[in-house]
């Protein structure tokens, strides 16, 4: 299930275009954003992500993105790969329909048993605007 407004990709999505796949919003799990990692190994994997408008909108003032029920403060954002991971990342206005990277950083514990964890969401705080 998509928004109407603006949406969030994934499968390493280009800068300024409009591919990747979308991931599903509202807890619907039709497509949600998968990472495996190996407990065993307290592995960290990094995700290319994109969020973009949907054609006829656009974002206005800063764009945050946050994880939403992180109980074991696993995932972390940032603007680029290599760059600072933190909770929470802000991107500045003039999202529109073309993609916008950020990445997603991913971490286990070898204290944790494996588990099929669905409780983490990717939160976006914006003001989207109608263009024409």
């Amino acid at each position: 299930m998509a928004n109407a407004f603006i949406n969030i990709y994934a499968g390493n999505p280009t800068e300024g275009g409009t591919d990747g796949t979308i991931i599903s919003t509202g807890g619907s799990q039709t497509a949600p954003l998968v990472v495996t990692l190996d407990a065993s190994q307290n592995e960290v994997k990094k995700t290319k992500l994109a969020i973009r408008c949907e054609s006829g909108y656009q974002t206005t003032g800063d764009t945050v993105i946050q994880d939403n029920a992180d109980t074991n403060d696993r995932w972390k954002f940032s603007l680029t790969e290599n760059g600072t991971y933190a909770d929470s990342i802000t991107i500045g206005s003039g999202i529109d329909t073309g993609n916008s990277i950020f990445w997603a950083q991913t971490s286990s514990s070898s204290l944790e048993s494996p588990s099929r964890d669905t409780s983490v969401s990717i939160r976006v705080n914006t003001v989207i605007e109608a263009i024409s």
